[in-house]
């Protein structure tokens, strides 16, 4: 299948845990996603800022919104934990 670059749309999620920076020494989830096209960047704070970022970009293709509930789906099971300070 041949893709035309117009509609194809790349991303990088980086995350990492850092400390929260209060006295309960508790570990948060941080990062951010690139739209590699674009260059465009935005920091997560939390795990539904990665469906966000990206239905931007879906919806101007047209995208209907069952397929970004199974973007939620998919990014569930790549076992992020949003509990932990991205949910």
């Amino acid at each position: 299948m041949d893709v035309s670059e117009s509609k194809l749309h790349s991303f990088i999620v980086k995350l990492w845990l850092e400390n929260a920076g209060d006295e309960t020494g508790k570990l948060v989830w941080r990062g951010y996603i690139t739209h590699v096209p674009s260059g465009e960047r935005r920091h997560l704070k939390k795990l539904k800022d990665v469906t966000d970022f990206i239905r931007r970009y879906l919806e101007e293709m047209g995208v209907e919104q069952g397929l970004l509930s199974r973007l939620r789906c998919w990014l569930r099971r790549l076992n992020i934990r949003p509990h932990r300070g991205l949910d």
